[in-house]
């Protein structure tokens, strides 16, 4: 299993906002597509900006591809989060799981 991570922050005050959008597209298409396990985004309050951090499970690295296209190590972004965004990660981490503790959960 690999887990995608990728971060970026809005103003505070946009922090609602931007979850919703979020939700209607990255989460959503992760969801939709084969190989995805699964969907995490974490938010927190800090300095005046809404930090987000959003993390995806995947079955392979194809399972990958399918959401990040050729190139996995470039983030995804899509048209509204030019409005919302102060700051981005332009690249994604990937860690390939080697242990867990999930109940549900299984290689």
């Amino acid at each position: 299993m690999i887990l995608r991570s990728w971060a970026g922050a809005t103003a505070a005050e946009d922090g609602d906002a931007y979850l919703e959008v979020l939700e209607r597209t990255g989460v959503a298409e992760c969801r939709a597509l084969p190989g995805n396990r699964g969907v995490l985004v974490l938010r927190r309050v800090a300095a005046g900006r809404c930090e987000f951090r959003f993390l995806s499970l995947w079955d392979s690295w194809d399972a990958v591809r399918s959401f990040a296209g050729p190139t996995p190590e470039r983030a995804v972004f899509y048209p509204e989060d030019d409005r919302f965004l102060v700051a981005r990660e332009l690249h994604c981490e990937h860690f390939e799981a080697a242990a867990w503790g999930f109940p549900g959960w299984e290689s």
